[in-house]
């Protein structure tokens, strides 16, 4: 169904599955391990100070029933490393290098997929944009701009990319150039919504969805970073195409008056909504920012 397998060191052959648990929030879960993501480079920066904690972030991740490893590399960038004063060989290293923690966490594991984050240019910025698309840069350039890490990350070993929490058309368009110039390479593509129906900006997420329509290498369209309320309407705007990954963060808001975040931050809560997503039509389903491993547990548990 998925055109994917997930794959299984300690088998002579990899296992078919039609229903993929993805990780949850790997900042949310580094940070609850210890780490300080105050810099710009956010959880990159861990690739540089303690990779051993990334991979300890994607191996409890495994643990709790992901089938689905998201490297390091959301904010690994050229030029986000370049800014901090690594050359472009360094960068290149630390971009791997996200590949392989999550390969080790995989294999220490007995099976599993390794997805190569690939975030957008707004992640890049570290000043909000990739939950706009409010971008200073038009198709072409976004499409040069992508291109070196995505060359890296094309040839780093990883099962698929994941093209994530993408906020607008232009760069949509760059990334399906950037697939069809890479014949090998199979990804999911992933929009960051700013309701049931549109992209945040303002694009309808079927258009979007349609620069991919007939590709065999795009083996999941959908939604992540985006609020669980909305996860319905957008599913269903996506049926009958591609299949359709979803994993939103948590849906909280900050209750100033009594100092607490509100929304599905129940692990059982998040679990019981995945069950519905899945039931509306989803195929690939984990949990991006303040998602936890508890998170994902809850959601193996109520997936048929």
């Amino acid at each position: 169904m998925l055109g994917l397998r997930r794959r299984c060191p300690r088998r002579k052959y990899p296992v078919r599955v039609t229903t993929l648990v993805l990780d949850g929030g790997l900042s949310t879960h580094l940070e609850r391990l210890g780490a300080d993501l105050s810099d710009e480079l956010w959880s990159a920066r861990l690739l540089i100070e303690r990779p051993e904690l990334i991979r300890q972030a994607h191996a409890d991740y495994f643990a709790a029933g992901a089938d689905v490893a998201t490297t390091a590399s959301y904010q690994a960038t050229f030029e986000g490393f370049a800014r901090h004063g690594l050359g472009a060989s360094r960068a290149e290293e630390l971009i791997r290098l996200s590949v392989e923690l999550a390969r080790q966490a995989r294999d220490a594991a007995g099976q599993g997929l390794v997805a190569a984050s690939v975030g957008p240019y707004g992640a890049y910025l570290a000043n909000g944009a990739e939950y706009t698309g409010d971008y200073d840069l038009d198709e072409d350039d976004l499409y040069t701009w992508h291109r070196r890490r995505w060359d890296v990350l094309a040839s780093s070993g990883a099962d698929l990319l994941a093209c994530e929490t993408i906020p607008s058309y232009p760069e949509a368009r760059a990334l399906a150039r950037l697939l069809e110039g890479t014949p090998g390479v199979r990804a999911w593509v992933s929009f960051s919504c700013r309701d049931g129906e549109r992209l945040n900006d303002g694009t309808p997420i079927r258009e979007a969805a349609a620069l991919f329509a007939g590709n065999a290498r795009v083996v999941a369209v959908g939604v992540n970073c985006t609020a669980p309320r909305h996860m319905p309407a957008l599913i269903g705007a996506l049926q009958g195409g591609l299949p359709v990954v979803v994993y939103p963060n948590s849906g909280e808001s900050w209750d100033a008056g009594h100092r607490r975040w509100l929304g599905l931050a129940d692990p059982v809560e998040f679990g019981q909504a995945a069950a519905e997503w899945q039931r509306a039509g989803a195929s690939l389903i984990g949990g991006c920012c303040r998602t936890t491993p508890q998170h994902i547990e809850q959601i193996r548990a109520h997936l048929t």
